[in-house]
């Protein structure tokens, strides 16, 4: 839902697993308010580097220009004061003082958009969402499709790789699962013994 105001801030925040949408929503959000002649700017977080290095991108291939930034700290130095409304893409990366960013943003008058992981790799709530939907007037929870079963999926499953908590990738490494195909952390694989053929005398 798109809200419509006057000239108060306020805070949308796009949460969900990986491959549900959450930066083509995002982006289509921008476009909107880009059409809508409205002063836009653009933040991604300088580690996701997957498809572009100065643009998010969503996995179906759109794509918009933005800033790159190592933390959300570095987004009130970098803004514009005269922007409207304010995109940041993969929040998860952003560290937790993007709460205090986005607030004070808001309470500026401006529309902020955030996107981001809501929960990690075993199934935790995923910093700093957790405390922007505390705080987010709007909240979109996106779902993505099990790759195992084909339902609604919530979870973002690691597939091979480090038990680091922030490891990026995509779907070489993540794929999306349902709640009861979901394994937190790495799944344990089986590997097959093959009998050798003994060699012919």
């Amino acid at each position: 839902m798109d809200i419509v105001t006057g000239n108060v801030g306020w805070i949308e925040v796009i949460c969900g697993p990986m491959f549900s949408g959450k930066s083509e929503e995002l982006i289509r959000r921008l476009r909107r308010a880009i059409i809508a002649r409205k002063r836009v700017e653009v933040f991604k977080p300088a580690i996701d580097n997957r498809y572009s290095d100065d643009e998010i991108v969503s996995h179906g291939d759109l794509r918009l220009k933005s800033q790159v930034v190592t933390g959300a700290a570095e987004i009130p130095d970098r803004i514009d004061w005269r922007s409207e409304v304010v995109g940041i893409d993969e929040a998860n990366f952003m560290g937790p003082k993007l709460v205090d960013v986005a607030q004070r943003l808001a309470d500026s008058g401006k529309q902020v958009i955030i996107s981001g992981l809501d929960t990690d790799y075993l199934g935790r709530p995923f910093a700093p969402i957790p405390d922007l939907l505390a705080h987010a007037e709007s909240i979109t929870k996106t779902l993505a499709i099990c790759v195992r079963c084909g339902n609604p999926a919530k979870h973002t499953q690691r597939l091979r790789g480090s038990d680091d908590l922030i490891v990026v990738g995509a779907a070489d490494m993540y794929e999306a699962r349902c709640r009861r195909c979901f394994e937190p952390g790495i799944p344990k694989q089986t590997e097959l013994d093959f009998v050798k053929a003994k060699p012919r005398a």
